[in-house]
């Protein structure tokens, strides 16, 4: 697979704002676990390889067991996932799969009890902000593979 285009060196001041979104995210309060949930689970909806090579990477260094990694695409069958983190997850693809309609009230009913309504408001920009950046790779066909977790807090840093 080769790379289309570079959106970073392209667009700087976007890949510098969308850095923003995440720097938030960040320190929003929402545990970085379900953060990293959250963006593995679209990523592996929406098919971007690089970000579930990044998430993933990432979650290993927060010593996420590979357990819970592998089942991930199934966890409404799985016993491995907190309530918090099934509501998240069952909000993220909601969100993540517009294109079969709104998002049912019976998924915010279940998701409301477990999040604040900034918890939710975080939550809800977390997963736009995931999406946004599976759709510029995915577009960009960026090269999965060469990501070293933190790579983009040094860069950040920069």
């Amino acid at each position: 697979m080769e790379s289309r285009f570079n959106y970073v060196k392209a667009a700087p001041g976007a890949f510098k704002a969308m850095l923003g979104l995440g720097q938030y995210l960040e320190g929003c309060g929402l545990e970085q676990s379900l953060l990293l949930l959250v963006d593995l689970r679209a990523s592996q909806i929406n098919g971007c390889a690089y970000c579930i090579d990044m998430h993933w990477k990432d979650l290993r260094v927060l010593g996420e067991s590979e357990q819970r990694l592998y089942m991930l695409d199934a966890w409404r069958e799985s016993p491995f996932y907190t309530e918090r983190e099934k509501a998240a997850l069952e909000w993220t693809e909601a969100l993540t799969l517009l294109a079969n309609g709104h998002v049912p009230d019976e998924v915010y009913e279940k998701v409301r009890p477990q999040f604040s309504e900034k918890e939710l408001a975080d939550l809800t920009l977390a997963v736009v902000s995931i999406n946004g950046w599976n759709r510029l790779n995915i577009s960009a066909r960026t090269v999965p593979g060469g990501y070293k977790p933190g790579q983009f807090r040094e860069e950040k840093a920069a």
